[in-house]
């Protein structure tokens, strides 16, 4: 009887230890940040979400790509933007800048942006922002800059700069703890397209 307990206890001491493993499949930052999410949704999104330089409002990331030289980073980066301009939510968007030989180059987008859409509601504005890359041997560094936006059907169009609209001390409450219900809404989805953009670029330079 009691090898037989041993033997039970033997068989179960694997699972224990992979049940164990487990809790380690995760950063502790991503698990921290994935709590703070379901506690708060926009979370994310407050103070300091959206840096400011030389007080505008400028997105940037370095992306390294390895193994790449500096053309080879220009031509995938380009074709990309090239791409970006004959999706069905781009407006009037145009290459803005293709200089192969000093590895920069950049569009210029006009797109919607959705807030809302269905059978009753169309929310939705005009987003414009240049989008560059500098590119390197194995690297470039991107940048998401003069962000600006168009709201509303023609007569009653409004028009706002990012610095003035999504900014800390205009989209997020004193207290830091949620958006503001109108200019939170362009923050959220300004900050969705643009890690859009980064991890696409990111993906296809790895």
């Amino acid at each position: 009887m009691m090898k037989k307990i041993v033997m039970l206890m033997l068989l179960a001491l694997p699972i224990q230890l992979c049940a164990q493993d487990n809790t380690w499949e995760k950063p502790e930052e991503e698990e921290t940040q994935e709590a703070q999410a379901k506690v708060n949704p926009d979370a994310k999104y407050l103070r300091g979400a959206v840096p400011m330089k030389d007080g505008q409002v400028v997105f940037s990331t370095h992306i390294a790509a390895p193994g790449k030289t500096a053309g080879e980073v220009y031509d995938i980066i380009r074709q990309y933007m090239k791409k970006m301009l004959g999706e069905k939510n781009q407006i009037n968007s145009v290459m803005a800048l293709e200089d192969k030989e000093n590895g920069k180059v950049g569009v210029a987008i006009t797109e919607w942006l959705v807030f809302k859409s269905n059978v009753i509601v169309l929310d939705r504005t005009q987003l414009r922002f240049v989008l560059q890359a500098d590119c390197h041997d194995g690297s470039a560094d991107i940048t998401m800059s003069r962000i600006s936006y168009v709201y509303g059907e023609k007569k009653d169009q409004q028009r706002y700069k990012a610095e003035e609209w999504i900014t800390d001390d205009e989209a997020v409450n004193k207290k830091n703890t949620k958006l503001l219900p109108l200019s939170g809404k362009f923050r959220r989805k300004t900050i969705d397209r643009k890690d859009f953009l980064f991890n696409k670029l990111e993906t296809l330079l790895k």
